[in-house]
């Protein structure tokens, strides 16, 4: 059964939004989490630890973390947006 409005008109139903997994939950509750750690950063990407470290070592890979003072760094959009991308 529809949704009928004024004078018994249907009124449309919007289209649902992507559905909500768990990167997109992440983005709505924390959008800019530091992360620090690589298994914190595979954790983000969905992926091995070793994977995610041998992505961060490698130059062509661009992906945004940094290693000051000798602990990965991250933040989590920026993660996201480059996993999006590849």
């Amino acid at each position: 059964m529809g949704n009928v409005g004024e004078m018994g008109k249907s009124l449309a139903i919007p289209d649902d939004p992507a559905p909500l997994d768990r990167w997109r939950a992440d983005d709505v509750l924390e959008p800019n989490r530091d992360l620090w750690g690589m298994k914190s950063i595979a954790s983000c990407l969905g992926v091995a630890v070793e994977t995610a470290r041998r992505w961060a070592n490698d130059p062509a890979s661009d992906l945004p973390v940094t290693k000051p003072m000798g602990r990965w760094f991250a933040r989590s959009r920026e993660l996201r947006a480059w996993r999006a991308r590849r």
